[in-house]
């Protein structure tokens, strides 16, 4: 999902948002079931779709840098 031709993503699906956090997608999957991360889903049924805001995500990097031990 983009905002234009030159400009970066609002928001990024899964795979993109967890090669963002250098996570796998299935980390990314328990953390956002555990509400350590927000989603945006969109739609019904066969059609749903889960995207992550890229400034929910840098938001959540700024407040974790610096952790220890990989964990949120």
């Amino acid at each position: 999902m983009t905002t234009g031709n030159n400009q970066h993503p609002m928001a990024l699906q899964p795979r993109d948002a967890a090669k963002m956090l250098c996570i796998s997608p299935r980390t990314l999957w328990e953390w956002t079931r555990l509400g350590l991360i927000l989603c945006i889903r969109i739609g019904t049924g066969k059609r749903k779709t889960v995207l992550y805001s890229v400034a929910d995500l840098q938001a959540w990097l700024a407040q974790h840098t610096g952790t220890t031990g990989g964990q949120a």
